[in-house]
């Protein structure tokens, strides 16, 4: 095949024109290889005697403005990032093909003759379609001549410093060489410019809506070294759209305070308090919560977005989230520009993520310690070759998987637009439509279910037609207000038809997957899938069209095991939202062959999540004023109460209807409490005109202006007899206290006798020390039982108590 572009020293030794040797090789091998032998001798290792130079140089006429073929880098850039590598594609519109090419990479000016005029490195794909070319290695050439509507390749831009880059293809087609020096099979390149560039002022009218849309793409499938199980996570998305006189980051800069926060700590709370201040350099504030785990299929959670505008002085948007745990990685968009240069507002921004370095922290793996960055580095973007122990380290410096993707769509425009260069009347009208659709006017009086899938388009062509969902009208709880309609149309057109289907492929459905390898024990089983219908931009298709997986037939190989099928493929769903049951089975095709019980496992079950299910809110009256503490004074409770509006039939409602909480007013006011009032004492006079008293005491003293305490001693006259006077009166004196003593001696001895029988009783103790210094107080004195005879009956032997008043003169 590689005598399709054969050495021209060939067409020299025999006197041919070179370009018939060409077209004669390509009519006849046989013819080719009559001239095989006068090949000048060449290194088969690197290139011979400048042949690729030779291979440029020859070229044949062909048509102007042929667009047959075309070479395209993935993505159009117009320049180049150094070190990145992109996808180089070589296509054929339909119906053409081509059977062979060549594609290289030349510097600007070069003749191709040295290696130091190849730019960059091509890195094959597919080798049963594409190859090093033996005697020209910096070129890619087909691996074997067949026909062939497309081929691509990986080309790996060369460091900074190498200026623009011609990549070229030559098509091999119906006989004809076509080396084209340009046109569509040659795409110039020059290095992206870092240097700061100043942002050119918007033009446009109006402002105009976005929604952006996170797809976070970090998994252990996509990025396996040293992938964190289970605190991987994004961590809260914040930003803002603003001017050009504020920068949220950029590479080159150094982070804010804000921007090293969330960085190391995953906390948007500096951030946000960061872009507030900015006041009207800044419209919109742009947040979006956390996600744990970092990556779960979307029909389980959605990605998350969030809505901001832009006007004329704030269009550009920036954003930062970080991937966690890491020692200081993020990513990020960083003063996207909404504003076209026709006054119009961006349709759409799709950009892949790779992941950047906020500079604060030296870490050079997810977990690694906190090690600060001191003096501070400036931002910039990872690469592959950063450190062996990061977790995106390739020692051949490849880039970097994204481990992100970022979606801005405009959703609507307001206000009078001045783009030279209008939207189609189909976009206006979109705008419009969604305008109309911004604010949801569903009464809270409806309750609706979810919205279904949209239907498939009614035009199968590029022709309009519509598509419809619907929503079931499940209550109407106010009959006087309407409710709004319960179908939903858009306009659409068949597959390939929008803009955004250009790119996309169709597939068709899996096949089923093939038989296990092995028969008994660990094997593999692989299923596979085909193109329907390729992307109408003339991109290649990416999607797999083949999977394989491990299978086991047979875990063990053993005379006492028996011979199982594959595995089913598992049920659907046990549940239609929320957590559910799947299960699979697989047949028992041999029973073991000594006779014993199959002991393998033919059924299996396992949990399957389905998207969040739909509850019908509450519909619930506000809250009502709170109750009146239930006491008039101290510690109390108090109530509020709301209603259920919305029918019993709709279900249970579990929110509250009552809450109670404590309530406290001023203490209770305490009265003084006093005790019992004692017996009268005796008369304080042996003759004549005395007084006896009797005393009370006070249990509690008053509080919180409670009543006083009443009088605690009263008072009242007594009068024995009346008094003699001179010696008789003296003699009456004596003879009167004989008596008494001699009356109390006896009484002594009857309180012994009679009071208490069958007791001998100790002596009265001591008074006690009086409880008021004035103002009447009380002391106390006892008699305890000494002992007790066996005839004592137990009601008549107990102690005794006497109580006197003392201090009765006024303080």
């Amino acid at each position: 095949k590689h005598a399709l572009l054969f050495p021209l020293s060939v067409s020299r030794s025999t006197g041919l024109h070179p370009r018939f040797v060409l077209l004669l090789c390509f009519i006849s091998t046989a013819a080719c290889n009559t001239f095989a032998f006068t090949e000048e001798p060449s290194d088969r290792g690197g290139k011979a005697d400048g042949y690729c130079s030779r291979v440029l140089r020859a070229q044949s006429n062909r048509k102007e403005g042929n667009s047959e073929f075309r070479l395209r880098v993935e993505g159009d850039p117009e320049s180049y990032q150094p070190g990145s590598t992109y996808r180089v594609t070589v296509t054929a519109a339909s119906p053409s093909y081509f059977r062979g090419f060549t594609l290289i990479a030349l510097k600007d000016g070069a003749e191709g003759d040295k290696d130091e005029d190849y730019a960059g490195n091509f890195q094959i794909i597919d080798e049963e379609e594409t190859q090093f070319m033996t005697n020209c290695p910096p070129a890619v050439t087909e691996s074997t001549p067949r026909r062939r509507t497309s081929i691509q390749v990986f080309w790996t831009a060369p460091p900074s410093g190498s200026g623009c880059v011609f990549l070229k293809a030559s098509i091999v087609q119906k006989r004809i060489i076509y080396f084209q020096d340009e046109g569509l099979l040659t795409k110039k390149l020059c290095e992206r410019d870092t240097t700061d560039k100043p942002l050119l002022d918007c033009c446009a009218c109006g402002t105009a809506k976005y929604r952006v849309t996170f797809y976070g793409n970090w998994s252990e499938k996509i990025h396996p070294k040293d992938y964190p199980r289970r605190a991987n996570h994004w961590s809260a998305i914040i930003g803002s759209s603003h001017s050009k006189n504020y920068v949220l980051w950029e590479y080159g800069g150094f982070a804010s305070e804000g921007v090293k926060q969330v960085a190391e700590l995953g906390s948007p709370v500096k951030m946000e308090e960061e872009i507030r201040q900015k006041g009207d350099e800044v419209l919109t504030v742009i947040k979006m919560k956390a996600q744990w785990p970092a990556w779960q299929p979307l029909n389980v959670r959605a990605a998350p977005s969030a809505e901001f505008s832009v006007d004329r002085t704030r269009h550009l948007m920036s954003f930062l989230t970080m991937l966690g745990p890491s020692p200081d990685w993020n990513v990020g968009l960083s003063a996207e520009d909404l504003c076209t240069k026709e006054c119009g507002w961006v349709q759409k921004v799709v950009q892949d993520l790779i992941p950047w370095d906020a500079g604060t922290d030296s870490g050079v793996s997810y977990e690694s310690p906190n090690k600060p960055t001191v003096p501070q580095d400036k931002i910039r973007p990872l690469t592959s070759l950063d450190h062996p122990q990061s977790p995106f380290y390739d020692p051949e410096g490849g880039a970097i998987t994204p481990v992100a993707r970022v979606m801005v769509e405009r959703i609507a425009r307001k206000g009078e637009q001045c783009n030279i260069v209008p939207d189609n009347v189909d976009d206006i009208v979109a705008d419009i439509a969604q305008e109309e659709k911004e604010e949801d006017d569903t009464p809270e009086t409806c309750i609706y279910s979810n919205w279904s899938p949209w239907s498939a388009c009614s035009s199968a062509t590029c022709e309009k037609g519509k598509r419809m969902r619907q929503r079931m009208l499940k209550a109407q709880l106010d009959l006087s207000v309407p409710c709004p309609h319960t179908q939903d149309f858009e306009p659409c057109m068949g597959p390939g038809c929008s803009d955004e289907d250009a790119s996309t492929c169709m597939m068709s459905e899996w096949i089923t997957w093939s038989p296990c390898s092995v028969s008994c024990g660990a094997g593999t089983r692989s299923r596979e899938r085909y193109v329907k219908q390729f992307p109408d931009d003339g991109s290649i298709c990416t999607l797999p069209t083949e999977e394989t997986e491990n299978c086991v037939v047979n875990e063990e190989c053993s005379p006492s095991s028996c011979l199982v099928t594959e595995w089913g493929e598992w049920d659907v769903c046990s549940a239609t939202c929320g957590l559910g049951m799947k299960r699979r089975e697989r047949m028992v095709k041999m029973p073991p062959a000594d006779g014993s019980i199959c002991g393998a496992e033919v059924l299996e079950v396992e949990k399957c999540m389905m998207p969040e299910c739909h509850t019908i809110p509450c519909l619930l009256t506000p809250w009502s004023d709170w109750s009146d503490c239930s006491v008039t004074c101290g510690k109390g409770l108090r109530t509020r109460q709301r209603m259920l509006k919305s029918p019993v039939e709709l279900g249970e409602c579990t929110e509250e209807l009552e809450q109670v909480e404590k309530c406290m007013l001023p203490e209770c006011p305490i009265d003084c409490v006093v005790s019992e009032w004692s017996e009268w004492s005796e008369c304080n006079k042996s003759c004549g005109k005395g007084h006896t008293i009797r005393t009370r005491i006070v249990m509690l003293e008053p509080q919180f202006g409670g009543d006083p305490c009443p009088e605690g001693v009263q008072r009242k006259k007594c009068k024995i007899r009346k008094c003699n006077r001179g010696q008789g009166n003296s003699d009456e004196k004596k003879r009167r206290k004989e008596q008494r003593d001699k009356r109390r001696s006896k009484q002594g001895r009857a309180e012994g006798n009679s009071e208490h029988p069958g007791c001998r009783m100790r002596p009265w103790s001591s008074w006690t020390e009086c409880t008021k210094i004035c103002g009447g107080g009380i002391q106390e004195r006892l008699m305890t039982v000494k002992q007790k005879f066996k005839t004592a009956q137990l009601s008549s032997c107990k102690d005794r108590k006497e109580i006197r008043a003392c201090n009765v003169h006024p303080c």
